[in-house]
């Protein structure tokens, strides 16, 4: 085994330790004395974007597979076992990464690593569950293609980054859930849920010690735990994504249409990514926003208005989306133009760069009190970043942030070809002056 400290935290707060186990498996836990949780996470480092056409969808398939039986524990053993200890355990899959977790009592802690490591570790993966469980599957794609404003932003997605796995949704389609089998999903389990691509993170009132030396035997019990001390490394570079412009229009009878106007943002190790979140705050980040300003307080012209940033290993997205009536939707695009226009030529003012670099250094902060969010936070950080930031030090750097640093990310970012969707009823409705 092997160990560092990764922060020394202040009187025994906030310690990171790290430890690479046998086979590469990493344990990454954060001491948060003055609490009685405990957020246990296992992070394995693939994600939709992995999958080739084939295998479209397994990986949020295992997701739903891994909780439904092992060779020691059942569905509702699984389940049981933490809700019976008044905790709570679920999962998500992401483009680039998968976390299993569970929150419970700081002196339950074994049982929910117990419990988590057979889940990722053992799964039976049956045919019968295949079959049950793709029903429920493709209910959740169901039940998320009636809700507009989720499908939106996959529908920009597509338009960006074409039919791309990173442009694909993560579910998974109708089609492609219909036609994977179970040998086909059991063959992607085995290939990448493998020690050296797993990260568990755990956060709370913890022991590192005490956290490694369950997490090493429960990995042992299952036959996963052996071969030399590497692992894979840090996801901060891909293969590249090639990306497109124009317009995705999907003809509904919505009351409400939905729109998503954007382009390429930065990869998430880009050291330009705090200017971005600034300006990103300071445009469309909050109710004192430039969008929502205009768009909402001013004239009324929709409930919801916002701009956003998602940062991926080689690429990323930055994208302001509206939800309006349907007539209302050329007079939204025009502001919406004609701000992120004003941005560009003009800048932001000292009193929005000031907003912005406060919203981002509470949303940091307050984002981060409890046990999960600590937990998440140093186990998607050894699997995405080549260096663990303390929290100090990313305001250290969203402080930093210069107005000359801003423009330059304003000139670049908002000048690049741009992608717009939309969801109403238009039918052949031409948007493109949309993206001119």
């Amino acid at each position: 085994m092997k160990t560092v400290t990764l922060h020394p935290g202040k009187d025994g707060a906030g310690v990171v330790r790290r430890t690479v186990l046998p086979g590469g498996l990493r344990v990454v836990t954060e001491t948060m004395p003055t609490v009685r949780s405990v957020a246990v996470g296992m992070w394995v480092g693939i994600g939709s974007r992995d999958e080739a056409p084939e295998h479209m969808g397994a990986t949020h398939f295992l997701e739903h597979l891994l909780f439904k039986g092992t060779a020691t524990r059942d569905a509702m053993e699984i389940s049981a076992s933490i809700e019976g200890i008044g905790g709570e355990i679920n999962a998500f899959t992401a483009k680039e990464y998968t976390c299993y977790y569970a929150r419970v009592l700081d002196e339950d802690l074994p049982v929910a690593v117990d419990v988590l490591a057979d889940v990722v570790t053992s799964s039976l993966i049956t045919a019968d569950d295949v079959d049950s469980e793709r029903g429920v599957i493709l209910e959740e794609i169901a039940m998320h293609d009636d809700d507009p404003s989720d499908v939106v932003h996959e529908q920009f997605a597509a338009a960006l980054y074409g039919d791309s796995p990173i442009g694909r949704p993560i579910l998974g389609t109708v089609e492609s859930i219909n036609a994977l089998g179970r040998d086909r999903i059991a063959e992607y389990y085995q290939r990448y849920y493998q020690p050296r691509r797993t990260v568990v993170s755990v956060a709370g009132n913890i022991n590192h010690e005490q956290v490694v030396e369950l997490v090493a035997r429960a990995y042992e019990r299952a036959g996963a735990l052996g071969g030399p001390l590497e692992c894979d490394p840090p996801r901060t570079s891909g293969p590249g994504a090639e990306t497109h412009s124009g317009v995705s229009v999907l003809d509904r009878p919505t009351e409400q249409a939905n729109l998503v106007l954007g382009t390429t943002g930065m990869s998430r190790t880009d050291e330009r990514r705090f200017a971005l979140g600034v300006l990103n705050s300071a445009l469309g980040g909050g109710m004192s926003s430039r969008l929502f300003q205009e768009i909402r307080e001013k004239r009324g012209l929709a409930y919801s208005a916002y701009s956003y940033t998602s940062a991926y290993a080689d690429t990323g997205q930055f994208g302001i989306y509206v939800g309006c009536l349907p007539s209302k939707i050329d007079e939204v695009l025009k502001i919406c133009r004609d701000e992120v226009s004003r941005v560009v030529e003009e800048g932001l003012t000292e009193e929005e760069i000031l907003r912005g670099k406060g919203q981002m250094r509470g949303g940091l902060v307050l984002g981060l009190e409890d046990t999960g969010s600590r937990m998440s936070r140093i186990g998607k950080n050894e699997l995405v970043y080549d260096e663990l930031l303390s929290v100090d030090e990313v305001l250290a750097r969203i402080e930093a942030v210069t107005p000359d640093e801003l423009a330059a990310v304003a000139a670049d970012v908002l000048n690049r070809p741009r992608t717009l969707a939309v969801i109403g009823p238009y039918g052949d409705k031409d948007f493109t002056t949309a993206i001119s």
